[in-house]
């Protein structure tokens, strides 16, 4: 009988896509594990991509809620399931209480919030072996004491049908090359590049004979529509895709530019070559995993601060990301 094993999944789209690679190191000494997820529901179309999960199982219960009566009952549907070991990603005490709840035999995670007691393996984070996120989910699955293998590229596969469905449906057309902007970031404002950064791009590749696609949330459609309405002939996507179809548009591009969020990941998952935009956030722990990505940013001493709002007002670490930089490394690695 094949092993049962849970991934319980971050909540944020880039981190879930970091997490592939533990899919694919967990199934390659084992031949065929059951690997099944834990996640919110937003990722499902993410998990939906990856090769190698069994079963999706949505956590309905928000950032922040403790939820124990809604923890227990899911926790009373993953026993019945008979997992043998969960992997908890996130850091979070209340991650760890369902796989708790449920009886999971071994139950592996880092130390934090005082969840020890939680856990039957805790490992300690050493943040100078595993500096990038990727590395440290997949350091999850060797046992103590071994070597780390080098993670893999994350992958996801699109799905070419539904991509097709949605060209027809939002009258699209591949007969120009397409460059991809994706002018959001979920986490704040000190992520994104500025609007006017973001439509002298546009403009620039629009007139060179791209067909531009800006791709988003409904969150992001703020950052599209100055873009948009500069620009007659871009097309604003952004809040009329879910983001299982924003993955499959992904992959159609000639060329993706994306502030550091959940997009630029799934640009890199898909294969497409991708300019990555980094200014509050630091490309040593979430980079993209791609050798078509390429990283645009500016050294300046208050980088990266992790902050969602720039704490100094200057905004410099994006504001000074140069137009020309970025419009050239664009079109150096356009495929």
């Amino acid at each position: 009988m094949a092993e049962r094993i849970l991934i319980v999944a971050p909540s944020w789209v880039g981190d879930a896509i970091l997490s592939e690679p533990l899919v694919a190191v967990l199934r390659e000494p084992l031949g065929e594990p059951i690997v099944d997820v834990l996640a919110p529901p937003w990722c499902s179309p993410v998990y939906a991509r990856m090769r190698g999960i069994g079963r999706m199982v949505e956590n309905p219960l928000g950032h922040g809620e403790l939820g124990l009566g809604r923890r227990r009952a899911l926790a009373r549907e993953i026993r019945a399931r008979a997992y043998t070991r969960a992997f908890i990603l996130p850091n979070s005490f209340k991650s760890a209480l369902i796989p708790w709840f449920a009886g999971i035999p071994r139950r592996i995670g880092y130390a934090g919030e005082g969840r020890r007691a939680l856990l039957t393996e805790t490992r300690r984070l050493d943040r100078k072996a595993f500096p990038r996120l990727v590395d440290r989910f997949v350091a999850l699955a060797v046992p103590k004491g071994r070597l780390t293998p080098t993670p893999p590229a994350p992958v996801l596969v699109p799905n070419a049908a539904n991509a097709a469905a949605a060209m027809r449906a939002l009258a699209l057309s591949t007969h120009r090359p397409i460059a991809i902007l994706c002018p959001g970031a979920e986490y704040g404002p000190a992520k994104r590049w500025p609007t006017e950064h973001f439509i002298a791009l546009a403009r620039s590749l629009f007139e060179e004979g791209y067909a531009v696609w800006l791709v988003g949330s409904p969150n992001d459609q703020a950052a599209a529509l100055p873009i948009a309405a500069a620009i007659p002939g871009v097309r604003d996507l952004t809040g009329r895709t879910d983001l299982g179809t924003a993955i499959d548009l992904l992959s159609l591009a000639s060329v993706v530019v994306s502030n550091d969020s959940g997009l630029m990941h799934a640009a890199a998952a898909v294969g497409r070559p991708l300019v990555a935009l980094f200014g509050s956030s630091s490309p040593d722990y979430t980079p993209p995993l791609s050798p078509v990505a390429h990283i645009a940013k500016i050294d300046i001493a208050c980088s990266p601060c992790f902050q969602r709002e720039c704490p100094l007002g200057h905004f410099k670490c994006m504001r000074e990301l140069d137009v020309k930089l970025v419009h050239d490394l664009a079109r150096k690695v356009s495929a």
